[in-house]
């Protein structure tokens, strides 16, 4: 797995790069960079986090995006000289007032993401998962399991070259986020 790829320092200003992002720690990254004829590059990442105390009275541990590591990530694929126009869709997070902390965790990491997509100064937006998910994943599939296999199944048969790094994940919800940007930003 190749989580930081060699960025190319001078693209013509005809590629776009969708990035989609599978928001929390548990999440994923998906890149697609786009010249004017065809795809240069494909990129899954899994959402870089790191392990710390909590900082509430109770002793435990929490896990947090590292966003260092996630804006180096960025920075070293899209340097600030680099022409390529960049869109991040990211989806928004699960909120659910009887799921309290995963909804905290959900809403810690979109502000984490979102000041890194903030300091690059890319575009962003939001999208549901049930929106992306009714475009590319295959119709009547419900549930956790089901989703996420779907998912495994239909990256690795559009991102072949990812196919690796989406079985390891399980997923590969953060490049189908990319592709659905891809084909509605265009």
């Amino acid at each position: 797995m190749r989580t930081v790829p060699k960025p190319n320092r001078h693209p013509p200003k005809s590629e776009r790069a969708y990035i989609g992002i599978d928001n929390g720690v548990s999440g994923s990254i998906g890149i697609i960079l786009k010249g004017a004829d065809s795809f240069l590059s494909i990129f899954f990442i899994p959402m870089p986090t790191k392990k710390e105390q909590n900082y509430t009275k109770a002793k435990r541990n929490i896990t947090r995006v590292d966003t260092p590591r996630l804006w180096r990530i960025l920075w070293d694929i899209f340097p600030p000289e680099s022409a390529i126009q960049v869109h991040v869709m990211m989806e928004r997070p699960m909120v659910n007032p009887t799921r309290f902390q995963a909804t905290a965790s959900a809403l810690r990491a979109l502000e984490a993401t979102l000041c890194v997509v903030e300091g690059l100064k890319y575009s962003y937006s939001y999208i549901d998962s049930k929106e992306w998910q009714k475009v590319l994943l295959p119709k009547g599939t419900k549930g956790p399991p089901a989703l996420k296999k779907a998912s495994m199944d239909i990256g690795c048969r559009l991102f072949p070259a990812c196919r690796e790094v989406i079985v390891k994940h399980k997923d590969a919800d953060g490049l189908l986020i990319a592709e659905h940007c891809r084909r509605t930003m265009r």
